[in-house]
């Protein structure tokens, strides 16, 4: 065989005998097919080594040959793969395996280990995904591929699609009571990128620092410490945060939840929000407010948001990750004029803009009135839950007392003092099949850990789970007490 003979006295010789079987595919390929599964092939002993640096290839007449094939197809395999840096060549001395080209080092795959699946999971953060509106979702999805314009698909205004803001912009003024021109409306992945925005913004603006709830979202101090911020802790009482704390913090920027705050579901007060806004004029700073799940109050009207009291001190932030699902990375940011500018420079450089499709889908949604028919349709389920939750607690956690569950997605139980300490009743629980997490994980390290009165504190999300769900965790939860 040419193989055999290529490189008789050559130093490659063994080299591309070992690697010669990756090249036989080539000849058993559909014959418009084997060219690409020779450059393949080559490529592939290249970069395993298979063919080191050095080797020296079999003519293309030799080659051709051997694999049956036509010797325009390897001279156009060398020329390609000589193009690209794996073969090198020279007219009259043959052709060669580039020294540029590194063998991949072999990965190696550790065993996955078993994932323990907890048998109730009452970790909060994610609503009900089942609850997606397939069907609507769909219907939208047809109209806006049949209606949007070719020149829309191009690269869009990092702002957002023109239609959703003006759409978000009556939706937040209607269910939120911000003020919200379209044209500060900046449309965003999700609450996390309006975070990164804004923290870039500041940072730039020269401030260093920005003061955080405490106890309070761990996300929101890694986002802003990723964008230069450090974060002060902002401690609170029982009208949430402490604006003398504010104060003395130095910092000009604050993060908030007024309308239900993360996690112990305390709704800020209007003297509260008087003060807090009093700070920001006083400092020159600017509030942000995540409304992560505003929409969700189930005793009354929701609680308007804190920006419409002064829309150039407050940035608002939201998004559909509780109402549709966070998978799709949609949220906005109304954004303070003088800020604007700013923001938008940077969500361009970001991303250039969110996906026009998605954008036009949400837009169709909340023109038809089916977002408003969407968050009916939650808010229906998540009460039901909720009552389901107390319900089963005051069965099987007597002396349980419940707090925060007048909105949102989770609520505050405080266990009776035989259930801790805190460490056991975690050890036991988890033993039991439960997955949850105490009040103190929200706790900065040396803030408001454990409560000074020994109960165990837990923030029991319920959203994602059915009723009977919700019941036979409370159940379990009841028992490591009695081990």
């Amino acid at each position: 065989m040419a193989a055999g003979n290529a490189h008789r006295g050559t130093s490659g010789a063994t080299v591309w005998a070992a690697a010669w079987e990756l090249l036989l595919p080539t000849a058993s390929a559909p014959p418009r097919q084997r060219g690409r599964v020779l450059q393949e092939a080559l490529r592939d002993a290249v970069r395993s080594g298979r063919l080191a640096a050095g080797t020296r290839l079999p003519s293309g007449r030799a080659l051709a040959a051997d694999l049956g094939v036509s010797r325009g197809l390897i001279t156009e395999a060398y020329e390609q793969l000589t193009a690209e840096g794996y073969l090198r060549s020279r007219r009259g001395a043959g052709t060669w395996v580039s020294g540029s080209v590194r063998a991949a080092v072999p990965t190696v795959v550790e065993p996955a280990r078993p994932v323990s699946v907890p048998d109730v999971d009452f970790t909060p953060g994610t609503p009900d995904l089942s609850l997606f509106p397939r069907a609507a979702w769909s219907a939208a999805h047809r109209r806006a591929v049949a209606r949007l314009p070719h020149r829309a698909l191009g690269y869009p205004d990092p702002r957002g699609l023109p239609e959703l803001r003006i759409e978000l912009a009556r939706l937040l003024v209607r269910r939120r009571g911000v003020v919200a021109d379209p044209g500060r409306v900046v449309v965003c992945s999700g609450v996390a990128q309006a975070m990164t925005l804004l923290g870039g913004v500041l940072y730039g603006a020269g401030q260093r620092t920005v003061a955080l709830e405490e106890p309070g979202s761990p996300e929101h101090r890694e986002l802003l410490a990723a964008a230069g911020l450090a974060a002060v802790p902002l401690p609170l009482d029982g009208s949430g945060p402490d604006p003398a704390a504010l104060v003395a913090s130095g910092a000009r920027a604050a993060v908030l939840t007024p309308s239900h705050q993360f996690p112990t579901g305390t709704a800020v007060p209007a003297a509260r929000r008087a003060e807090l806004l009093r700070w920001a004029r006083a400092v020159d700073g600017l509030i942000v407010e995540d409304d992560y799940d505003g929409d969700f109050r189930y005793d009354r009207a929701p609680v308007g948001a804190l920006q419409g009291l002064d829309p150039d001190r407050v940035a608002y932030t939201g998004s559909v990750s509780k109402s549709l699902a966070p998978g799709l990375r949609l949220g906005w940011l109304v954004v303070p004029e003088r800020l604007l500018d700013a923001v938008v420079a940077r969500k361009r450089l970001l991303d250039l803009g969110n996906p026009v499709l998605d954008q036009a889908l949400l837009a169709d949604l909340l023109a038809r009135g089916e977002y408003d028919r969407q968050l009916r349709r939650c808010q229906r389920a998540y009460r039901e839950r909720r009552d389901a939750l107390t319900g089963a607690l005051a069965v099987h956690c007597p002396g349980a007392v419940v707090t925060g569950i007048a909105a949102g997605l989770h609520a505050i139980v405080a266990l009776p003092a035989r259930y801790g300490p805190e460490a056991a009743f975690l050890v036991r629980a988890r033993r039991a099949g439960l997955a949850m997490r105490p009040l103190s994980a929200y706790a900065w390290a040396g803030g408001q850990g454990a409560a000074a009165d020994g109960r165990v504190r837990l923030v029991l999300g319920y959203a994602h789970l059915t009723p009977a769900e919700i019941t036979r965790g409370v159940v379990l939860l009841g028992r490591p007490a009695d081990d």
